[in-house]
Formats: structure tokens, C-alpha cells, sequence
């Protein structure tokens, strides 16, 4: 059985959130773990998913949304909440103070528990360009003013992303109290694929589509079915599954993606293999949120770092893959004396492929404080791997 990866709640409570909001939302996400652990899952992370606190809360100054954010902090401490989104300033609309930005590396820094994001493009409203440089100097500020630059990890450019997803930081929420899963499910594209390799119908694409889809039926719907029983005992909203499966470390999705014989990922054959799977996905007619569409990402995945400090996968490689499955740039490593502008510049590929394509994406990116072009990073954190910086 995949790992769950998260429990996300959504809760409709306008910000400010209260105690007894946050108190409400630990005791519903407890019984969600405990209802997964009885099941045989391993249910590694429980997240708590709000409405855009920018949204919320449009005339408090910065100082007052820095307190807001330490006092947020020490409720989720209280019931041992480790993961809360405050959802996107969605710097898209026009009428969006781009100021307001800044105020985002501020709350992160000095906080743990707490992801938030910037929407940079909407299909209503169009990219704005304008918004791109403060939020690329939002990613510098984490980087250098937090340990390792890992604020980042809990930051991200978003662009023509829904709310719903139950993936960090993306996440955010809208409408009814609801439930929403995502799995680590890197492991059931490998184990599909090395089936379908040993089954002999090497080169038929279609064939190995519908064999990962046949895999993901079998090993989510369950999971599924223990959604909506958990979402029903609460009296709250089933949201659906994330199915993008998601990797970590040695559980790679590049090894999935390399055993359909189509060579090593980031060589020719790439996107078709990709795009395969990215099918599989959207035609299982289980009940889907979020991205549902393969993660590549680089400091999360053992062996897609290797493929990166080999140089055979590049950024602009990933974003290519991005136009035909996956959720954008993730976990990107970058020189630690990047300029704002250069971030940026990413940032503006990522909004201008979602927006003209009509998908969500995002960037997550990691300048890397101290390292410069052609070393390896150092990370000491669990979650991520270690590999060349380009």
C-alpha cells in the first residue's frame, strides 16, 4: 500500500483563525490518522489548509499579520500541528498590492508550521508581470534568512492553480470544511512499470498508460473509499485525491519513468513517457483535486538529483515536461547569489506555460546560500536529497 502522504483539511473560518478553530481541526485530522493507521497506511504528514489570508484580511498592516502569524504559530504548536497553508496572495488581479508581498518572508522566517504562496497568473486575469520581481525576492530573503534557505521549501509561485489541492505549500481553500489525500506514490508507477516491462509490450505506449491506470485503481481506490468514511464521520466535504505520485528520496518517480525502456530521463523519449503516465492519471474517474500530474521534484527525488548533477535533466528540460504532465519547477537548486531578476525570469516561464496551456503550475525554487554554480548542496533536512548546483 502507498504511503499517505497527507490529510489535508480545509476549513472554511474566515482569518483570523481562533483557538477553538485550530483546536476543532487537530481533533478531526488526529482521528483521520488514527483512522488511516488502523486501516494499514502509513499516514506521514496532517495539514491544515485555510482561505487566502490576504483575501481575509486586506487592510492589516504588516506588523499586525507578523503577530498574527507568530500567534498562529504557537496554536498550531499547542496541538502539534507542523503544517498550515495560508494560501496565495493572488497577485494576478491587478488591483493586488504588490507590496503587500514582502510581508510573506516576514511571516515565514520567523515561523515554522506555516506555507504561503503568490498567484502570479489566473485565466480571468492574465500574468502579472509586475508581481514577479517582489516574489522572486521573497525566494532570496528565505534563502538567506532562513537555516539552509529552507524557507523555500514552504514558498511557491503559483499560476493558474485552483484551491483544493492538498499538496504544501499550494494548498489553499475555498468553500465548505472539506477532506482532501494525496499519496507518496512514486512506488506504484515503479512497480507498474517494471510489470508492464516484463509483460513484453515494450513500445506500445498506450499499453503501458493503461497499465499504470489499471495499477492506481487498484492501490487508491481504497483510499478513496477511507476519504469519504472519514469525511462523512465529520460531517465535512470529500475533496478527492491528489493522484500525482509523489516521490521522496530512494522512492523515486524517476525510476518508474526510466524502467518503460524509453532510456535514462532527460533524453530523447522523455516527454512521451511522461505524457503516458500524465494519461493514466486523468483517466482513472476516481474523485481528483489538485495537480494530478507527475512531480519531478529535483531535491526531493534520489535519483532525479543524480540525473541533474549528471547533467542530463536541466530546468528547461523540466519545464518542458511541465506542457505535457506535471506540476512546474519543484525544489530547483540555484546559485545562492542568484540575482531577483534571474528568479524572475523563471517565474515568468512558469506563469506564461500555465496560463497559455491552461494548467496549473508552480515554482519552487532553492537558491542555495553560500554555493555557487558547479558545487553540491548540503542539505541535513530529511526531505531533501543533495546534488549539483548548475
Amino acid at each position: 500500500m502507498p504511503p499517505i502522504r497527507t490529510v489535508t483539511l480545509g476549513i472554511a473560518q474566515a482569518h483570523p483563525l481562533r483557538r477553538e478553530h485550530i483546536e476543532r481541526a487537530a481533533r478531526i485530522l488526529q482521528r483521520a490518522g488514527e483512522r488511516g493507521a488502523e486501516a494499514g497506511y502509513e499516514v506521514q504528514t496532517l495539514r491544515v489548509s485555510t482561505r487566502p489570508l490576504f483575501d481575509d484580511l486586506p487592510d492589516w498592516s504588516p506588523n499586525a499579520l507578523q503577530a498574527y502569524a507568530r500567534d498562529l504559530q504557537h496554536m498550531l504548536d499547542d496541538v502539534e500541528i507542523a503544517f498550515c497553508s495560508l494560501g496565495p496572495a493572488q497577485a494576478a488581479r491587478p488591483d493586488f498590492p504588490l507590496e503587500r508581498i514582502d510581508v510573506i518572508a516576514d511571516m515565514l522566517a520567523a515561523t515554522s508550521a506555516l506555507n504561503a504562496t503568490v498567484q502570479l497568473a489566473l485565466p480571468e486575469a492574465g500574468l502579472h508581470e509586475e508581481a514577479a520581481l517582489p516574489t522572486a525576492r521573497v525566494i532570496r530573503r528565505l534563502a538567506h534568512e532562513t537555516e539552509e534557505g529552507f524557507g523555500n521549501f514552504r514558498f511557491a509561485m503559483l499560476a493558474c492553480v485552483p484551491p483544493g489541492c492538498p499538496f504544501f505549500p499550494a494548498a489553499y481553500h475555498a468553500g465548505p470544511d472539506s477532506l482532501t489525500l494525496a499519496l507518496q506514490g512514486a512506488g506504484v508507477i515503479a512497480r507498474a512499470a517494471r510489470a508492464w516491462s516484463e509483460s513484453g509490450q515494450q513500445g506500445n505506449l498506450v499499453a503501458a498508460s493503461e497499465w499504470v491506470r489499471t495499477a492506481l485503481l487498484e492501490q487508491v481506490a481504497p483510499v478513496v473509499a477511507l476519504g469519504r468514511e472519514l469525511a462523512a464521520e465529520q460531517s465535512i466535504t470529500f475533496g478527492g485525491v491528489d493522484l500525482s505520485p509523489a516521490p521522496m528520496g530512494d522512492d523515486s518517480i524517476v525510476t518508474g519513468l526510466e524502467a518503460f525502456g524509453y532510456g535514462v530521463c532527460g533524453t530523447p523519449g522523455s516527454v512521451a513517457v511522461s505524457a503516458a503516465l500524465t494519461y493514466a492519471l486523468k483517466q482513472t474517474e476516481l474523485p481528483t483535486c489538485g495537480y494530478c500530474g507527475l512531480m519531478l521534484p529535483v531535491l526531493e527525488d534520489a535519483l532525479l538529483g543524480r540525473r541533474w548533477a549528471e547533467g542530463v535533466v536541466n530546468v528547461h528540460q523540466l519545464l518542458l515536461y511541465s506542457s505535457v504532465c506535471g506540476t512546474g519547477l519543484d525544489t530547483i537548486p540555484l546559485p545562492g547569489d542568484i540575482t531577483p531578476e534571474e528568479i524572475a525570469h523563471l517565474l515568468l516561464d512558469v506563469g506564461t506555460m500555465a496560463l497559455r496551456l491552461n494548467k496549473p503550475l508552480s515554482a519552487r525554487l532553492f537558491p542555495v546560500p553560500g554555493k555557487r554554480g558547479g558545487e553540491f548542496t548540503t542539505f541535513t533536512s530529511q526531505y531533501l536529497t543533495n546534488t549539483l548546483i548548475h
